[in-house]
């Protein structure tokens, strides 16, 4: 399944090396961590969410077909802000 949505999201992304995928457990089924660079959110995303969607049902079907469950979270990388100089 990683595999599969790796290469989906680095076909879809203008920068396929920024992809990253990782693969972890909650509440015993598997869950699938997507991070792409930061102009490729909106491709992943689609209009009104419509791309993700479609990449979550095609993970649904694929793992329902062998007995499992998938849960599929598009992260957002932010920088990190230096911290606010306490008010005086």
């Amino acid at each position: 399944m990683q595999t599969f949505l790796e290469y989906v999201l680095k076909n879809l992304v203008d920068n396929p090396a920024a992809v990253a995928v990782v693969r972890s457990q909650k509440n015993g089924h598997a869950l699938f961590e997507i991070r792409v660079g930061p102009g490729d959110m909106g491709k992943v995303v689609g209009k009104q969410g419509q791309t993700i969607d479609a990449i979550r049902s095609l993970a649904a079907a694929a793992a329902a077909k062998y007995g499992e469950q998938v849960e599929i979270e598009l992260l957002e990388d932010r920088p990190q802000q230096p911290p606010r100089p306490a008010a005086v």
